[in-house]
């Protein structure tokens, strides 16, 4: 699925409008003719795709972020996928005001680069690693590692952001990465290892166990990788379940 299967950011215009629009035959903004739903909403809905397509064409990301609610952001994934930056930070808890962040992952292009606390992250690399990112991806993310980023650096993280934790919710898949990740068949190197273990790892880190530091990066860019393969997972199901069964009742 592709922004341009998506009429409800349209005001005026649910997800029983848009069924009915894909039910009907006009699955893109390219089939929209004004005949679904009344003249009203007609008028708002060309307004809205004519905005739509300049911004897609621009590669406004950050438009469509606004435009869509957070359980349905999934549905603009395909149109930046090439540009999206997977993110995960490990930390010594859960307070950004007296907690440390102590590994950040970024996972881009099939590449991860990990920054770690006193060996190299730092406001600026951060920033250089996400200056050229046009979608942000994470997991639970707009809640925790975001702010917690923002706090520790003093960073403005503006990007649009597709946290995986919200349509994740609208298939029933709840709790934490890792149990989403068991649930859909991801598989780990270490799925023992939990965040508390993330912490543990990081004092025994700073008490001398090279090793620990070791463990403790793998397993954080594990997460990160591994958020690639989830929205791929959770764009296809909501896909089957949202678009395609009302496209094809015709």
């Amino acid at each position: 699925m592709r922004a341009e299967n998506s009429f409800i950011p349209v005001s005026g215009v649910g997800e029983t409008t848009e069924r009915r629009l894909w039910r009907s035959g006009v699955r893109t903004w390219d089939e929209f003719d004004g005949e679904v739903p009344g003249p009203a909403d007609a008028e708002a809905v060309y307004s809205f795709i004519d905005r739509a397509r300049d911004r897609l064409a621009a590669g406004d990301a950050d438009f469509f972020a606004s435009a869509f609610p957070s359980g349905e952001q999934w549905r603009f994934y395909e149109n930046f996928r090439d540009g999206a930056c997977f993110l995960d930070i490990e930390t010594t808890g859960l307070s950004e005001q007296r907690d440390d962040v102590t590994v950040v992952s970024l996972h881009r292009a099939g590449s991860t680069t990990t920054l770690v606390r006193e060996r190299g992250l730092t406001a600026e690399a951060l920033a250089d690693e996400l200056a050229d990112a046009g979608l942000l991806v994470t997991y639970n993310g707009k809640r925790f590692d975001v702010p917690f980023l923002e706090e520790s650096f003093d960073l403005g993280l503006d990007l649009p952001h597709l946290d995986l934790m919200y349509p994740c919710r609208r298939l029933d898949l709840t709790g934490g990465l890792k149990q989403v990740e068991q649930e859909v068949g991801i598989d780990r190197d270490r799925p023992d290892l939990s965040g508390r273990d993330a912490v543990r790892l990081w004092h025994e880190y700073e008490r001398g166990r090279e090793e620990a530091l070791e463990t403790l990066v793998s397993y954080n860019r594990d997460d990160t990788a591994n958020l690639e393969r989830l929205v791929d997972v959770v764009t296809d199901r909501l896909h089957e379940d949202v678009f395609e069964p009302a496209a094809a009742d015709r």
